[in-house]
C-alpha cells in the first residue's frame, strides 16, 4: 500500500479504535476494562465511566464509528479529493453544513468546533473570515493534518503554509498553529523516507520553545511507557499536553497496533492524540517494511466507514 494512504487510513482507524475508552482519565480503569473486555473497538458504555474520573461523550455511538477527530480527518480527505488542494471557503463551507444544524455528523462537539460554527452558521461564504476558529489549542487543531500532508506533493515550506491556514479556521491558535506545524512536518518527513526517530527529531524545528522544550523531554525517554508519560505530562486536550505523549509513543513502539495500544491505555484524550500517532505509525511501517498495510485486518474491517475512506483514498 501506498504508504501516504496507509497514513489517512491508519489516523482514521486509530481514532474509530479508541472511541469505546475515550476520556477516561484513569489507566487502572482501562486496565480492568482491558481484561475483561478487550481493548480496541469497545462499544462505548456509561458503566466504563462510573465512579471513577472522565466524560462519557458517546452514547449515542456504536462500536466502529469515529469521534468528531475522525470525522474532520475524513472531511478533509473528501475535500481535498474534490478539489485538488485546500480551499478555504469551500472547506469552511463543507464543515459547516457537516457539522451545523440539520448536518450529517451526529454527537458530540467539541469547545473549537461549536465556537467555529457560531461564527460560520450566520455568514454568506463570501464573508467567511479566513481565522474562523477559536482560540483554543485542543486536538481538534491536528485532525485533519494526516489527509493534508499525504496528499501534499508541493515542498515543506508551502505545506507549512497551508497548514497556518487550514487550522486557524478551527483554531485560530498560535500555538495550535505551531503544534500543527511540527506534526505536520514529522509526517511530511515520515513519508518522504526518514526514519521515524529522525523525523520526530527533525520537526522539532517548528515546534517552537515552549513545545520543543517538551517534545525533547518525551524523546529523552528511551522505554515505552505510555501511561507514567501521559501522567507526566498529562492526557488531557491541549496539544502541550498531548502531543509530547505522541512522540514517545510513536518513537519506542515498535509497530502500529503496539502503539494504538499504549496510546488507549495511556487514558485521557486518547482519540484527540491518536489521529497523529496512527498516522505516524502506519506511514512509517509501510515505509520501514513495504508492507501491503501494517493495520491488523480485523481492525480494518470494523471500522464502519472503511468504504467510504477507501473510495476517497483510491481518488486521490
Amino acid at each position: 500500500m501506498d504508504s501516504n494512504i496507509a497514513a489517512i487510513l491508519g489516523a482514521l482507524i486509530a481514532d474509530s479504535a479508541t472511541l469505546g475508552l475515550h476520556w477516561i482519565y484513569d489507566p487502572k480503569r482501562i486496565a480492568e476494562i482491558e481484561a475483561s473486555k478487550g481493548l480496541v473497538f469497545l462499544q462505548p458504555e456509561a458503566s466504563h465511566y462510573t465512579g471513577t474520573k472522565g466524560y462519557f461523550a458517546h452514547g449515542d455511538k456504536v462500536a466502529g464509528e469515529s469521534t468528531v477527530y475522525g470525522e474532520v480527518c475524513l472531511l478533509m480527505l473528501q475535500h481535498l479529493v474534490k478539489y485538488g488542494n485546500f480551499n478555504r471557503i469551500e472547506y469552511q463551507a463543507e464543515f459547516r453544513a457537516y457539522f451545523g444544524p440539520g448536518g450529517k455528523y451526529i454527537g458530540y462537539v467539541d469547545s473549537p468546533t461549536r465556537q467555529t460554527l457560531y461564527t460560520l452558521i450566520p455568514l454568506d461564504p463570501a464573508a467567511f473570515p479566513a481565522a474562523s476558529g477559536a482560540d483554543d489549542d485542543q486536538f481538534l487543531s491536528l485532525a485533519a493534518i494526516p489527509s493534508l500532508v499525504a496528499t501534499h506533493s508541493d515542498t515543506l515550506e508551502v505545506l507549512m503554509k497551508r497548514v497556518d491556514e487550514m487550522v486557524r479556521v478551527t483554531n485560530n491558535n498560535d500555538f495550535a498553529v505551531t503544534s500543527a506545524k511540527c506534526s505536520a512536518a514529522a509526517l511530511f518527513k515520515i513519508l518522504h523516507g526518514t526514519s521515524i526517530t529522525h523525523a520526530l527529531v527533525d520537526a522539532l524545528q517548528f515546534a517552537g520553545d515552549k513545545l520543543r522544550t517538551l517534545l525533547e523531554q518525551a524523546l529523552a525517554i528511551q522505554t515505552l511507557d505510555s501511561v507514567a508519560v501521559a501522567e507526566h505530562f498529562s492526557s488531557a486536550c491541549h496539544v502541550a499536553e498531548g502531543l509530547p505523549v505522541v512522540f514517545h509513543i510513536a518513537k519506542c513502539a515498535p509497530d502500529y497496533q503496539t502503539a494504538i495500544k499504549a496510546n488507549i491505555r495511556a487514558g485521557g484524550d486518547n482519540c484527540g492524540r491518536s489521529i497523529m500517532l496512527g498516522a505516524f505509525m502506519a506511514a512509517y511501517m509501510v515505509k520501514k517494511g513495504g508492507l501491503t498495510f501494517p493495520v491488523p485486518l480485523e481492525w480494518l474491517a470494523r471500522y464502519g466507514k472503511i468504504v467510504v475512506a477507501s473510495d476517497a483514498c483510491t481518488k486521490l
